[in-house]
C-alpha cells in the first residue's frame, strides 16, 4: 500500500526548508531495468515541491512497468511520462525520451524553476538544498550544459548518417554510407555532456524555436546527439 511504501521507505512529505519549498526542481529520470536502484534514487532526490517525470524504456519487461507505475501511483508529483521511446544506447530515442519528458514538463501545473536529468543508475551527492544554493550562486538564470566546439576526434558522429540495427535481439547503432547535410542555420556544433541543469525558458524554446526544431530533425541519424544538442542550442546569441 501506499501508506506502507512512504512510511517504510522515509520519503519526505514536507518541504525541509522555506528556502526550498520556494524553488521548485523537475527532474527527469529515464529507466529500464533494477526497480530497487530507481527507488534508492527517487527516495534520495524527492521532495514534495519538486515534480518528477519517469520514463520506461518502452522494451522493458511488463512486471518492471507495473512495479515502477504502482510507485508512481502513491506521488500527485510524481508521473510517467505520456510517450515512452524503445531506447537505444547512443540513439536519437534517447534524446526523444527527455524531450517527451520536457513537453510534459511544461504542460504541468507545478511551477519549477530548473529541470534535471538523471538516468537510473546516478544517485546525488548534494542534497535538495545545496543544489539549489549552487544553481543560485553561480547560475541564476543561465544553463549549466558544459561543452566545447566539437572536436576532431568526434566529427564523424555528425558527418555520417548512422542507423539503428537489431542484433541477436540487442539494439545498437551503426554508421551508414551517407555523409550528412551540413547542420541547418548555419549553426556550429558543440559537444559536451548528455547531462545538464535547464531553465524552463530554455527548455520551452527548445520547444517551439525554429532553429531548435530544425537542428532536432538534423539530429535524428547522427551518433549520441543528446551529446550535441543542447550545448549547441545553448550556445545560440542571446
Amino acid at each position: 500500500s501506499c501508506s506502507t511504501v512512504l512510511k517504510s521507505l522515509h520519503f519526505i512529505t514536507k518541504p525541509l526548508s522555506e528556502e526550498e519549498g520556494n524553488f521548485s526542481l523537475a527532474y527527469i529520470i529515464t529507466i529500464h531495468k533494477e526497480l530497487e536502484m530507481f527507488v534508492r534514487l527517487l527516495r534520495a532526490i524527492y521532495m514534495p515541491q519538486n515534480i518528477y517525470c519517469i520514463h520506461i524504456d518502452e522494451k522493458s519487461p511488463r512486471d518492471y512497468k507495473t512495479a515502477v507505475q504502482n510507485i508512481v501511483n502513491c506521488f500527485e508529483n510524481i508521473f510517467i511520462s505520456s510517450k515512452r521511446e524503445h531506447v537505444v544506447y547512443a540513439g536519437f530515442s534517447r534524446l526523444q525520451a527527455d524531450i517527451n519528458c520536457m513537453r510534459d514538463l511544461v504542460n504541468s501545473k507545478v511551477q519549477w524553476n530548473y529541470v534535471i536529468n538523471l538516468c537510473g543508475q546516478d544517485y546525488p551527492l548534494k542534497t535538495n538544498k545545496e543544489i539549489i544554493q549552487y544553481i543560485k550562486s553561480k547560475w541564476n538564470g543561465k544553463n549549466i550544459t558544459p561543452g566545447i566546439v566539437q572536436p576532431l576526434h568526434v566529427k564523424h558522429r555528425t558527418e555520417v548518417s548512422y542507423r539503428e540495427y537489431v542484433h541477436s535481439g540487442v539494439p545498437y547503432v551503426y554508421p551508414a554510407k551517407i555523409r550528412k547535410a551540413q547542420p541547418p542555420h548555419n549553426l556550429t556544433i558543440y559537444f559536451g555532456s548528455a547531462y545538464y541543469i535547464l531553465t524552463k525558458d530554455f527548455v520551452q524554446f527548445t520547444l517551439s524555436d525554429a532553429r531548435a526544431k530544425a537542428l532536432l530533425e538534423w539530429s535524428r541519424d547522427t551518433y549520441s546527439p543528446d551529446e550535441h544538442y543542447w550545448v549547441t542550442l545553448n550556445r545560440l546569441p542571446g
